[in-house]
């Protein structure tokens, strides 16, 4: 005898069918929006910044002009914007917008912060191996599991953006935001999405200015893309 096929609610009629996977995404849902701060200046590159407030590269503000406004084309036109308390974020939200997106208020979100390294910051990276205690990600310069002196450590970065995720979808049910963050905390998004482990996380490549967009279906989470690179 076979058994009769369960009976679906009006919302999971709507949803049957891959609805979601039409070519433009569907309006109405809680979408983020998640974008890498642009490439920062030359001296800053050669440590571990973290949570350091260091400024972006001149040269590459200009030179990726046209990534800014294949971005500003991209972007939901009506998204809330939000950044971190580091001026990175606020310097790309701002270019992006200079770049034909037209000016925005910016909220800052600290939740989707950069991993703080504590006083592991300011090191320069060849000096950071004989200060672990754990052997060190092949594509991050710590474990997900190794604590920073001071610091927090790749798993903390997850329960935090986690966390503020759920927050900034229950206060913004329904609406695109667009979120300029950093590469540590976007990794930590995906984790959240995918429930999977740091250290897996990790080998997500979450590249400068790059595009991440997440949705969040009640308490289900959904990944639509990962380091997208805009006008590539």
């Amino acid at each position: 005898m076979t058994a009769a096929a369960p009976t679906l609610t009006p919302e999971e009629q709507q949803n049957h069918g891959n609805f979601l996977d039409a070519p433009k995404l569907q309006p109405g849902i809680t979408r983020f929006w998640l974008i890498r701060h642009a490439l920062v200046e030359q001296n800053a590159r050669a440590l571990l910044y973290g949570t350091m407030d260091v400024p972006l590269c001149p040269e590459s503000l200009i030179v990726q002009q046209p990534m800014y406004e294949a971005l500003a084309r991209r972007l939901p036109s009506d998204a809330r914007w939000f950044i971190t308390p580091l001026s990175r974020t606020r310097r790309t939200a701002e270019a992006i917008q200079s770049a034909g997106y037209g000016a925005r208020g910016l909220v800052v979100e600290a939740g989707m912060i950069e991993q703080g390294l504590g006083e592991w910051q300011g090191l320069r990276h060849g000096e950071l191996p004989d200060k672990l205690q754990l052997p060190p990600h092949q594509f991050w310069p710590l474990s997900g599991n190794e604590s920073p002196p001071g610091g927090e450590s790749m798993a903390d970065v997850c329960a935090r953006v986690g966390a503020t995720l759920d927050k900034m979808a229950k206060e913004n049910t329904s609406r695109d935001m667009i979120l300029i963050s950093h590469g540590g905390a976007i990794r930590a998004a995906l984790a959240h999405a995918l429930k999977i482990l740091p250290d897996t996380a990790l080998h997500f490549s979450i590249q400068n200015l790059s595009l991440t967009i997440l949705e969040c279906h009640n308490v289900a989470w959904r990944v639509v893309t990962v380091n997208e690179l805009p006008g590539i």
